[in-house]
């Protein structure tokens, strides 16, 4: 295949490997459009939100990074895997190269210790608006921060997969992707910088993402490394 008929894109190794062992898409419509906006859109990849994203939009752990300007001109009328491969409207798509959504290793933060209380994860799980309600990125944020310095906390997971059925496909995903200690560049990032010159600067750039998800990923972090309690706000009803 010519590669001006290939979509190239960096993929994370395990996004690769959901994709290469995602079964073959039935005949007729193809997966399901979750969401699509100008940098962003997800599909239903067999019960697991795949992302497609613009190089200018921030890069989530479930997520391919096409080319810059690439998803605008993609219609995605039909996306199906075909024998390990997964086709956007026709054309494969080519990795080009991988790239590591892992959160930095920070053990200088404090972790290694006794597990914390579990937050309420019943509260929190799927309460907010949007594709990734404000209580699951609260959740996202303590996860990766605990990973990022090596503090298990299974307790904490156990509940969190226990309910993960009661928020959107996406947010989900990224629960699950959390629990792995993959996270957005934008927290791996503030993480590594913290305690240093430029923890506000990097904190500025988290805070930026979404309307309210970078916010919330930052205050779970920091409410993690400070073992401090993750407190419920007050969030609307469950989104799922």
């Amino acid at each position: 295949m010519s590669p001006r008929h290939t979509v190239p894109v960096s993929a994370a190794p395990r996004v690769l490997d959901r994709v290469r062992s995602s079964p073959d898409t039935p005949p007729g419509d193809g997966l399901r459009l979750l969401h699509r906006a100008r940098l962003a859109a997800y599909v239903d990849l067999d019960g697991w939100a795949l992302g497609l994203v613009d190089p200018a939009a921030s890069r989530p752990p479930n997520a391919l990074v096409l080319g810059p300007g690439v998803l605008g001109g993609l219609a995605l009328d039909d996306v199906r895997v075909r024998a390990g491969r997964l086709l956007l409207d026709g054309r494969p798509v080519a990795v080009g190269r991988l790239h590591d959504p892992s959160v930095p290793n920070v053990p200088t933060l404090g972790g290694g210790g006794p597990e914390p209380d579990p937050p309420d994860v019943a509260a929190l799980v799927g309460r907010g608006a949007g594709l990734t309600p404000e209580g699951d990125d609260l959740l996202c944020g303590w996860l990766a921060a605990h990973r990022a310095t090596g503090t298990p906390t299974p307790r904490t997971d156990a509940l969190v997969r226990a309910h993960l059925h009661r928020t959107t496909l996406l947010s989900a995903t990224l629960l699950e992707a959390a629990l792995l200690g993959e996270t957005l560049p934008e927290l791996g990032a503030w993480l590594a910088a913290r305690g240093g010159p430029h923890e506000p600067a990097r904190a500025a750039a988290l805070t930026a993402v979404g309307h309210t998800s970078g916010a919330a990923l930052l205050l779970g972090a920091r409410c993690a490394l400070g073992r401090r309690p993750l407190r419920v706000p007050h969030l609307p009803g469950a989104a799922a």
